[in-house]
């Protein structure tokens, strides 16, 4: 699934948070621009009833098109084999959406018919290709889950992978995705993990999916840190109350962004070498990916 690409990140520095809000509630989108999350996913898809669906594309291509960006701003289309998922596109592309968020793709064939549209969408408006990037949900269907491994090369304005528990909770008829202390069960546990094998797997980002717990701020950022310790780069958020505590999970440390440094000046110090001492370790390639992942994660400039 290796592949090359662009830089994957926006704005210089990978997302720690993407913000949903309902694309037809025009009244909260400046409310989900200021709430200090990395980006904002303008929703059309599940937060939007079918006859408002309409509504709800003039407002974000409307607000698409208003004053500069404060953050990315991003358009959650309907699924690829919808009837909506063309029309979303056709409503907002004139507007220029950073990027796109794929829900319940069944396959790579989905990521590579909404990467056609965009080509040809983006071409009709002048636009360079890809300059709209593609950020798909990968596990809300079981089918897409079990052919993940099979998926192969991916497109080029993929800039990451993300996955849903929720609607393969429904897809499998699972009464809930979690254990009473929070765990994810062991189907979502699998999901997850396969998600994120993927993204390591194309050389892009993993997402980690939503918490619907808004209230206690202590538990998402627990289990924000756990994800961040299995790989994943951010995570995507359903209310502003979760953004400081989804960064604080995910925000480099003054400790860990010193190591990272350290790190890239041993290296920088012996560039023939594949592997140096530091601190009575020996440190290889790996340690240097790493290193420069957690500058890359703080908008750091990579130095090595």
């Amino acid at each position: 699934m290796q592949t090359q690409r662009p830089d994957e990140t926006q704005g210089g520095c990978l997302m720690r948070s993407m913000l949903f809000v309902p694309g037809d509630r025009p009244e909260r989108f400046d409310k989900a621009a200021a709430s200090g999350a990395d980006a904002v996913i303008l929703d059309l898809e599940d937060a939007v009833t079918a006859d408002r669906r309409g509504t709800a594309r003039v407002e974000v291509a409307r607000y698409l098109g208003a004053a500069a960006r404060s953050v990315p701003l991003w358009v959650r289309i309907n699924p690829a084999d919808s009837p909506d998922a063309l029309a979303d596109l056709t409503a907002v592309i004139a507007a220029r959406p950073d990027g796109i968020l794929l829900p319940k793709p069944a396959s790579v064939d989905d990521l590579w018919r909404v990467d056609h549209w965009l080509e040809a969408l983006e071409a009709a408006q002048g636009f360079a290709p890809g300059a709209v990037a593609l950020l798909p949900i990968v596990t809300e269907k079981a089918r897409a889950v079990l052919g993940l491994a099979t998926w192969g090369r991916l497109p080029a304005r993929v800039a990451g992978l993300t996955w849903g528990a929720e609607d393969l909770a429904a897809d499998i008829g699972a009464q809930a995705n979690r254990t009473t202390d929070g765990a994810y069960e062991p189907p979502f546990l699998l999901a997850r993990s396969l998600c994120l094998l993927a993204a390591g797997a194309a050389g892009v980002p993993a997402y980690d999916t939503i918490d619907i717990d808004f209230r206690d701020l202590a538990a998402i950022e627990r289990r924000s840190r756990e994800a961040k310790r299995l790989g994943f780069s951010g995570q995507i958020a359903i209310h502003p109350a979760q953004i400081a505590a989804i960064h604080a999970a995910y925000t480099p440390s003054a400790e860990e962004i010193r190591w990272a440094e350290r790190v890239l000046e041993a290296f920088r110090a012996a560039p023939e070498r594949g592997a140096v001492s530091l601190d009575g370790r020996m440190l290889d390639r790996p340690h240097l990916r790493q290193a420069e992942q957690i500058l890359a994660a703080q908008g750091a400039p990579r130095r090595a």
